[in-house]
């Protein structure tokens, strides 16, 4: 068990102005040196969020020029983005508080297990956004925590015989590689609630001297009666909350809704000294203290999954104006479910599949293909032919960049002038439709469905006899794999490189048939046998065997080839789907 802190000094900025930082290094130099200052406790009573009383929403009804433009203050073109609010139940015209620089904080994994696979839909979709606003222009600081105390954790270590800190560190770092996997970007900073736990001390005495809190023994309870504006973001009202249900039976609250914002130590659990007596922070103050200490109480984005709404980030929200009157966040951001037979997929109901789970039977792109190829904040259904859709087709976009950059080779392709008009318009299309998607509210599947345009042009160029004898051939592939090079980057789904990509796909097709390449190759010559002794009915028995393995063969002057392909039992269901 941790040793407690012999002693506590307050450090932490308790209403501080938003400034924000590019750079982790920055934002470690500038916490550094305000934490080494105290403030003087506010003495004004508390003054609830204007936010949240008469902010007047910067949305309106459908888009503008091409969904995505307006004019900026030079004249020239700006992109606009759109952002679907939770908390106004509308899209916004994304404006940031700084011009230029975005703050976005999103709440991190509670680290005692391996994450699922509706973890990696949180962290997908906020990637997307984190990198379509870098692509901008926007200098992003990027805050994603880990919880790393909390009841859960404690549970599990306890079980294992492990120290609770130790163990969620150890699942931190599992985090990360399945992150790495997904190419999900690494934020800007990370911090955990165990290096925070003055920061959290710290909000909650301003809580308190603002008359928001009570204590009962040595536990601290927030008061959601003081905070009007209560249920604004999940459209709850107090009333809702029976106990038992959403909130703990506890009959020191003064009313069932209320929350813990520090609990008193228990044996075998860790713990830290406090203003109220040894203990552990709630679960819900600190992403609101974490979020402060690197981003200030006002700021631009909170994001995370739609479970969340309510109670932690409604929670999140009367904390942090409770504690701070200036408060404001501006866009509340959240994902839809990932389901399995259209019921939510958690731990707690024990229908997960964790993402190292699916990994190894698939590319980690094939489920980042399937997992943004439904609207962010729409549920989304996980199944086998989903993955194995999604598995076939970035197949095929990987081979055709692969075929188009050994087309063109190495050189870079040379400038629009010396492209013909139509692959101008095919570019030019597909860009309006990328750009369209993407700012109004990140609408990836239009963009994934768009691709088939670029693709099918450059594969007419590279096979058919008209598209060999084109006028500009390499300038026009050229042009096409930077386009979809770049949308593919944007997305996140751009691989190291198209060779090793293709062949990783190829071993998970292999892995998931049951078979070895050797295997495969070996029933392409027996088939070829097959089909030189004219034995058709036995040539295309092993073609079917195959197919229904997930391996398609393709016949060509040069000899059979085989890729991976959605194996023919699936294929019969997305057929019945579709008609």
């Amino acid at each position: 068990m941790l040793a407690m802190l012999k002693s506590y000094k307050p450090s932490f900025p308790l209403c501080s102005s938003p400034t924000l930082y590019s750079s982790k290094a920055s934002i470690l130099t500038h916490t550094h040196k305000f934490l080494a200052k105290n403030l003087p406790k506010s003495t004004a009573k508390i003054q609830f969020c204007s936010s949240l009383s008469d902010a007047e929403p910067r949305s309106r009804n459908g888009l503008g020029l091409n969904g995505a433009e307006r004019k900026g203050e030079s004249g020239g073109v700006k992109r606009e983005l759109w952002l679907y609010n939770t908390l106004s139940k509308q899209k916004e015209l994304f404006r940031p508080k700084v011009e230029g620089k975005v703050g976005m904080y999103v709440c991190g994994v509670t680290a005692y297990d391996f994450s699922h696979i509706g973890h990696a839909r949180v962290y997908v979709s906020v990637d997307v956004l984190f990198r379509y606003l870098r692509s901008l222009g926007y200098e992003v600081n990027y805050v994603r925590n880990f919880t790393d105390v909390d009841d859960k954790i404690i549970s599990r270590a306890n079980q294992l015989g492990e120290d609770p800190i130790g163990l969620s560190r150890r699942f931190c770092e599992e985090f990360h590689q399945d992150m790495e996997d997904l190419h999900c970007l690494p934020p800007s900073v990370e911090p955990r609630v165990s290096d925070h736990i003055s920061h959290i001390i710290d909000m909650i005495k301003q809580i308190l001297d603002n008359g928001c809190a009570y204590r009962t023994d040595a536990d601290v309870y927030f008061a959601v009666d003081k905070f009007p504006h209560y249920g604004r973001l999940s459209g709850r009202k107090i009333g809702d909350n029976r106990a038992g249900e959403r909130v703990a039976i506890d009959t020191r609250k003064k009313n069932p809704a209320d929350f813990a914002l520090w609990k008193s130590a228990k044996e075998g659990e860790p713990s830290w000294e406090s203003p109220w007596g040894p203990g552990r922070p709630g679960w819900h103050i600190e992403c609101s203290a974490m979020s402060a200490a690197y981003l200030g109480y006002s700021f631009d984005i909170h994001g995370g999954g739609m479970d969340l709404i309510f109670p932690h980030h409604e929670n999140e929200i009367a904390q942090n104006c409770a504690a701070c009157d200036k408060s404001d966040i501006s866009y509340w951001i959240h994902n839809g479910f990932v389901t399995i037979d259209s019921e939510k997929m958690s731990k707690s109901l024990g229908n997960f599949f964790t993402i190292r789970q699916v990994i190894d039977l698939y590319h980690p792109l094939a489920l980042r293909h399937f997992l943004i190829g439904t609207h962010y904040r729409s549920p989304i259904n996980y199944s086998d032919l989903q993955l194995e859709s999604a598995s076939e087709r970035i197949f095929y976009i990987y081979q055709t960049l692969h075929d188009c950059e050994d087309f063109v080779g190495r050189n870079d392709a040379t400038g629009l002038d010396n492209i013909p008009p139509q692959t101008i318009d095919c570019i030019s299309n597909f860009e309006n439709i990328l750009f369209t998607a993407m700012s109004d509210d990140l609408h990836t599947p239009d963009i994934l469905a768009a691709l088939s345009d670029p693709l099918k042009t450059a594969n007419d160029l590279l096979h058919t006899k008209k598209g060999k004898k084109a006028s500009l051939r390499r300038e026009s592939l050229g042009a096409l794999e930077k386009t979809m090079r770049n949308a593919l980057a944007i997305l996140g789904l751009m691989p190291t490189g198209y060779t090793e990509a293709l062949q990783q796909l190829k071993e998970k097709a292999l892995k998931r048939a049951k078979l070895t390449e050797e295997e495969v190759l070996s029933k392409i010559t027996e088939r070829d046998t097959s089909r030189k002794n004219k034995e058709y009915e036995k040539s295309d028995a092993i073609r079917k065997e195959l197919a229904a393995a997930g391996i398609a063969l393709m016949d060509s002057p040069e000899g059979t080839k085989w890729r991976p392909a959605i194996p023919s039992r699936l294929q019969e269901q997305l057929a019945a789907a579709t008609t």
